[in-house]
């Protein structure tokens, strides 16, 4: 439970205005600050909520949300940890200019991505780049509520000097047994040995990383292009999405009516596609959920393949029209792909599809 201020401590509310006391630089381009009332009133929030900045740039005002990256149990402070794009104009002018003594106007908290009043579940979190900072509040939360926790936490980067938190994290692994930390990057540092996962996150690396994952609530944040391919692999693997949560970097909700209505495709079992193998004359009825390298197999079709599960791309071929949808591991490029080529082992038709085989 999220600990209440004594009857006589007062709970801050946007009419006070904010101090910052500290700047602490994370990674390159990121920094946290972290903010005190000066009446000395303390925090009612959730672990994951945001708060709404109003900065003085340049120009005039402008209002910007940050997740809170601070943790509800140690309520006499706040944190937004910032991380400023090439585009960036608050974040970009808080990095700059933002120093402590300075006093902002905020308003908040709010949001509905958080944990429940009572977090006793297991969970897998999963982020990239800064989506970190609500999945930072969340295992503060649950590591300083005096109990071990039960965590699997997926943390991706561009590079290892790119993962925010990531001592931090370690220092609270160290301490517990259910704190599981894993990493993954696209490259690694000059220099620099890396001995975690390198490439895009996966369903191979989900099942490598958290082999339980269908038994634990999800929490997911990132650029709205990862969370797409999150939300991809958990429905390809029959997750139970009901106990999935994201939130957005762009828009996050207030009420439950600015909730995202998810419009993923989810081959159906009981729904009838087709299957045409130009170059063999052949074609075959199928469900949405039969593979295309399974159909061409019970049709005597021989597609070379190796792994199965969409690793080794020994099972590339052209689709020549139709649609289809592929959950790889990594098997294909994004140029084969806008090429119009599909690994046949985790390829499933929608409609009718024509390769050519």
């Amino acid at each position: 439970m999220i600990p209440m201020p004594g009857r006589d401590t007062p709970v801050w509310s946007d009419s006070e205005m904010l101090e910052c006391v500290m700047v602490v630089p994370e990674a390159p381009n990121v920094k946290t600050f972290s903010f005190r009332p000066p009446s000395g009133a303390t925090f009612v929030y959730r672990a994951g909520q945001f708060i709404t900045l109003d900065l003085p740039v340049p120009g005039g005002n402008v209002q910007r949300t940050y997740t809170l990256s601070s943790s509800p149990v140690s309520n006499a402070y706040v944190s937004v940890t910032v991380k400023a794009q090439a585009d960036s104009q608050g974040s970009r002018w808080m990095l700059d200019n933002l120093k402590p003594g300075m006093r902002l106007k905020a308003f908040g908290p709010a949001g509905l991505f958080h944990l429940p009043p009572s977090p006793d579940g297991k969970y897998l979190f999963i982020s990239a780049g800064s989506g970190v900072t609500p999945m930072m509040s969340m295992a503060q939360t649950l590591f300083e509520r005096g109990e071990d926790p039960d965590i699997c936490f997926i943390q991706c980067a561009h590079r290892p000097t790119d993962l925010i938190f990531r001592q931090k994290l370690e220092y609270m692994a160290s301490r517990v047994t259910g704190l599981q930390l894993h990493f993954v990057v696209k490259q690694s540092d000059p220099y620099e040995v890396w001995t975690g996962y390198r490439g895009h996150f996966n369903q191979l690396m989900l099942g490598l990383m958290c082999n339980d994952y269908l038994e634990r609530d999800v929490f997911c944040c990132g650029p709205e292009g990862f969370m797409d391919a999150v939300r991809e692999i958990l429905n390809a693997l029959g997750y139970d999405m009901e106990r999935y949560h994201q939130e957005s970097f762009q828009a996050p909700a207030e009420t439950k009516a600015e909730l995202t209505e998810f419009d993923d495709v989810v081959p159906q079992e009981d729904t009838q596609a087709q299957i045409v193998f130009a170059s063999s004359g052949v074609s075959a009825w199928c469900s949405e959920t039969d593979t295309v390298l399974a159909v061409a197999k019970d049709a005597g079709l021989n597609i070379p393949s190796g792994c199965t599960f969409g690793v080794c791309g020994t099972c590339k071929v052209k689709k020549v029209a139709g649609d289809v949808h592929m959950v790889h591991s990594g098997g294909i490029s994004e140029d084969d792909v806008e090429a119009g080529y599909i690994l046949a082992c985790c390829s499933n038709p929608i409609g009718t599809v024509e390769v050519e085989v």
